[in-house]
């Protein structure tokens, strides 16, 4: 039987396996998880069971201490008293005490050593060792002889609930957060991507109150050393869009703009492979094999391949890999200032053009928005277009108010001379419309990239106030302006006109925070 106490941060243990392999980390899963398989590329299968996706509504951060007066309070960061914090650590440790063998893994987060931080992560489960193996920056022999207290202990008890009657809890699940003592507790979910969150949660609190930009984007670097961003919530084409042949990825999901230029927080990559197929992402393909993890996938019989295209267990399937399994990723993750920060949003309301240039107060205001939209039919009760905003374009991790996210942009943007696009790739033509074809979407960045797309001529469209190019290689002009791809302009502008007051009516929580500028940077239809 295990035995293991916290101590300071530290761990003294019995029964813990520390920082094990990842062939032993597949011996053990095989072993002791239930459902748990190897596909015939060499990933590891694991379930994590009734929870298959994060669970938000459970995210509680501690109230009490210095952090907690720079916490924007509210449905994101729900309050937890420190009493409650440490029934749920203590719940968490007498679990974990009752399984014979544990696992420990250290790592790192951030491939700047100046704003690294040291992760220790405790759990019961081989599955998710080897997830935070992959997603953590794994280091050497030495450093994990010196690697002493680490800045961050995520205690994972997953498997185990919380207890729905105690103070603050509102079901079996809890993901508790202290800013202060650095520490996380999970309880009651054991889907893995609740550690990677976490920790980009605190890294949103860390980083800028020490005036670095945190930013839930990815990044890539050009043939001619030109470093972009890119933003986009699910379904924007973020993933697809970063895996071009022509660039170099520094890193797919989280990421840091500091005085020096950016970096990488993880080590991996956390890929959704629904539908993935090799025609269609090649990289992400090939990377799913021996050391990755799939998780929530089905596999079909003897031959143990994966039914991508099967979401019987659920739609969030998932693939976890280390970076380095992407061909010509950026190691060490860091690049220069970027040039080029993308905005993605998947308008499923025709109204958007497929490309505008932004001014800083536009990103500021647009990058406060964090717009998209789904399509009707693309998910359970989802009968029409329907606007989605998430500040930041990572509005559940985010600690501090999102203008202070915004105001780290703008300032950026402007003492880097970088470019800031919005970019559509979702539909046109209204009602019955088309998707903007990935060509044409791959052609856009492809002009933003190489710099032509800046030195065209631009016009100002009137609902929104973007700026829009005339001309774009490989890109029919009539695609540019929206209104022409209507056979309706006066239902084009209706619709314009009805976005841009959605804009209008998100942006009131945060309008108190603006800048005349931003403020003036808001879509005039609204």
């Amino acid at each position: 039987m295990a035995r293991f106490s916290l101590n300071e941060y530290g761990l003294t243990s019995e029964g813990v396996a520390r920082n094990p392999s990842p062939a032993v980390l597949y011996e053990l899963a095989l072993r002791h998880e239930a459902g748990t398989r190897i596909a015939a590329s060499g990933a590891l299968v694991a379930l994590s069971g009734d929870k298959t996706g994060r669970s938000p509504d459970d995210k509680r951060i501690v109230s009490e201490g210095p952090g907690a007066r720079n916490v924007w309070w509210g449905d994101v960061n729900i309050k937890l008293d420190q009493h409650t914090f440490e029934i749920n650590r203590e719940r968490a440790i007498d679990y974990l005490n009752t399984h014979e063998l544990l696992y420990c893994i250290d790592g790192f987060a951030g491939w700047d050593p100046r704003h690294r931080l040291k992760v220790r992560v405790i759990c019961a489960r081989a599955y998710h060792a080897l997830f935070m193996h992959n997603m953590l920056i794994r280091p050497t022999q030495e450093q994990l002889r010196t690697f002493g207290k680490p800045d961050l202990l995520i205690v994972n008890a997953g498997g185990f609930p919380a207890n729905r009657y105690t103070t603050g809890m509102t079901s079996t699940t809890s993901i508790d957060l202290d800013l202060d003592r650095r520490e996380m507790v999970i309880l009651g979910t054991e889907y893995a991507g609740e550690m990677k969150k976490g920790l980009f949660t605190l890294m949103n609190y860390l980083m800028p109150k020490a005036g670095v930009l945190s930013m839930h984007c990815s990044a890539t670097v050009g043939q001619e050393d030109d470093t972009a961003v890119l933003f986009g919530l699910s379904g924007t084409g973020k993933t697809t869009l970063s895996h071009e042949q022509s660039r170099r990825i520094i890193g797919d999901d989280e990421h840091c703009w500091t005085d020096k230029g950016i970096f990488n927080i993880e080590g991996g990559c956390y890929a959704k492979v629904v539908d993935l197929a090799p025609s269609h992402e090649p990289a992400i393909y090939s990377a799913l094999r021996f050391g990755a993890v799939l998780e929530n996938v089905v596999l079909t019989g003897r031959g143990r391949g994966v039914a991508f295209a099967n979401t019987s267990i659920t739609e969030n399937t998932r693939g976890s890999y280390p970076i380095h399994y992407i061909q010509g990723a950026v190691l060490p993750g860091v690049g220069d200032h970027p040039r080029h920060v993308i905005f993605l949003a998947c308008d499923a309301f025709g109204v958007l053009p497929p490309v505008a240039r932004l001014t800083p107060e536009q990103a500021e205001y647009h990058f406060v928005s964090g717009y998209s939209a789904k399509m009707a039919g693309t998910e359970v009760g989802v009968t029409e277009p329907e606007a989605t905003f998430s500040p930041c374009f990572g509005g559940p991790f985010l600690v501090w108010h999102p203008t202070k996210y915004a105001k780290l942009l703008s300032a950026k943007l402007r003492r880097h001379r970088a470019t800031c696009w919005l970019v559509n790739t979702g539909w046109t033509g209204g009602p019955g419309g088309n998707r903007v074809p990935l060509a044409h979407t791959r052609a856009i960045l492809s002009a933003i990239y190489s710099g032509e797309l800046g030195e065209a001529t631009f016009s100002t469209e009137r609902h929104f106030g973007l700026h829009v190019p005339a001309h774009c290689p490989d890109v029919p002009e009539g695609l540019l302006d929206p209104r022409n791809s209507w056979s309706d302009g006066a239902g084009y502008d209706r619709a314009a006109r009805a976005l841009a007051r959605r804009f209008t009516r998100n942006a009131a929580d945060y309008a108190e925070h603006f800048s005349d500028g931003v403020a003036a940077a808001a879509p005039p239809s609204g």
